[in-house]
């Protein structure tokens, strides 16, 4: 059976801090150069990228999953989505929460929008914001509308905006969502946290856990590098069968995870951007969680908010847990390499080409055979991507909005002038890489 990457987060051009290029078109150019096959629609709630959803998808052979207009026979499929929030003040603080909406059908997401409209301006933002509005409340109106359309918590552990957030979030899913949790059944990780880190917390295992994007670019550098991978015979792919899967956490259909490490992530370490510091939660803990630079509170990260609320060690996995693959995007690897910005023509114009040569950037990363990638792939990238797909790279951990960075031994980046020949046993011998091969 076919696998499908699936990435139900993303948002389009009407978001704030969003790429121009964010379109269906670009989405749909950077699924096929990705490996994606299953994409959020994003923003459904906007008027504007509302009626561009109207008039650009059609409905495919997949019920509940739509092509774009005039590429029907491509194997890249939509589903619509959103990203909204809500406040709510409690007599334990503002609480803000951001929750995907996924819908079934442009009828059922044209009446939510309707009575949205009458909780915010729908035109303000792509991501929504709805006051005085909780997140059970956020649930009881979507299904009002449609028992079908679905709620999932977003990028769960990020410090301002999540159901667990450190910052205005919550201590659990039931106190989060109160009578409504019933129809909670998934969270999104979000990058600055993997299943390993979930597992610590054992009121979560009644919940999947899923990856996503959130991308604000089209580009294969953003799209997918966190994303879920279902398996289905064809002709059973639909809408209501990928939700059932994730509710019955069927092993048959939801195969696993692609995660970054969650180093990578934006708020993984405590610390302050403005001050250029940042630090483990032990670190935090000695520091009273006051910065030594400004002397104001640290943003605390997600890894000392996993720890607070965590009653199980960290090497302990529940029963049923489903597997995960950490790599990080190919951009990412050829500029460490290189020794180049990631965003620099030189690494761009490497990237399409290896994308190109092996069909899509997750079959280089994940599937290609390793003899091929030493034979096709100058020796340093074609080690680097093998310890990507190994898991022993070292990222330095983001905290306060900053990513993490790759940090490769100086063995595997090319010097000034050098030339990344392809491997052979004699260079792999003098190079000192056999720890990564």
């Amino acid at each position: 059976m076919p696998l499908y990457f699936s990435d139900f987060h993303l948002h389009s051009k009407y978001s704030r801090a969003v790429s121009i290029n964010m379109d269906l078109e670009h989405l749909h150019s950077g699924a096929i150069k990705k490996g994606l096959h299953i994409l959020g629609g994003a923003d459904f709630s906007h008027p504007k990228w509302f009626s561009e959803l109207k008039s650009n998808l059609v409905e495919s052979e997949h019920q509940g999953l739509f092509s774009l207009k005039g590429k029907e026979n491509s194997e890249v499929f939509f589903i619509l989505q959103n990203e909204v929030a809500t406040i709510i003040s409690t007599p334990k603080g503002v609480k803000k929460v951001h929750h995907i909406l996924l819908a079934p059908d442009f009828e059922s997401v044209s009446q939510l929008n309707d009575v949205l409209s009458k909780k915010g301006n729908l035109s303000a933002d792509g991501r929504p914001i709805f006051g005085q509005t909780s997140p059970p409340e956020i649930v009881e109106i979507c299904k009002k509308v449609n028992s079908q359309i679905e709620i999932i918590p977003a990028h769960a552990w990020t410090p301002w905006f999540s159901i667990f957030g450190s910052n205005s979030g919550f201590d659990s899913m039931e106190s989060g969502y109160e009578d409504q949790v019933k129809h909670i059944f998934a969270f999104e990780t979000g990058m600055s946290s993997d299943p390993t880190m979930n597992w610590r917390i054992s009121s979560l295992d009644k919940y999947l856990p899923i990856s996503n994007s959130d991308a604000h670019s089209a580009h294969p550098y953003r799209i997918g590098r966190e994303c879920s991978v279902f398996e289905f015979e064809k002709e059973k792919l639909s809408f209501k069968e990928i939700m059932r899967a994730m509710k019955q956490k069927d092993a048959r259909n939801f195969k696993f995870t692609v995660e970054v490490d969650p180093n990578y992530g934006k708020y993984h370490f405590d610390g302050h951007r403005n001050c250029n510091f940042s630090c483990p939660p032990s670190e935090t803990k000695k520091l009273n969680g006051i910065c030594p630079k400004c002397q104001k509170k640290l943003v605390i990260g997600v890894q000392y908010r996993v720890d607070q609320l965590a009653n199980r060690e960290s090497n302990e996995k529940p029963k049923n847990a489903f597997p995960f693959k950490t790599i990080l995007p190919l951009q990412d690897l050829i500029a460490c390499v290189y020794a180049k910005p990631a965003l620099s023509k030189l690494v761009y114009a490497e990237t399409e080409r290896l994308t190109s040569q092996f069909g899509t950037e997750f079959n280089l990363l994940l599937f290609e055979p390793e003899k091929s990638l030493r034979e096709k792939i100058g020796f340093k990238l074609a080690s680097a991507i093998i310890a990507n797909r190994n898991g022993s790279l070292k990222v330095k951990a983001g905290y306060d909005g900053e990513y993490g960075v790759l940090e490769l031994p100086p063995s595997m980046i090319l010097k000034k002038n050098e030339k990344d020949d392809v491997s052979n046993p004699k260079e792999k011998a003098q190079t000192g890489l056999s720890e990564f091969i």
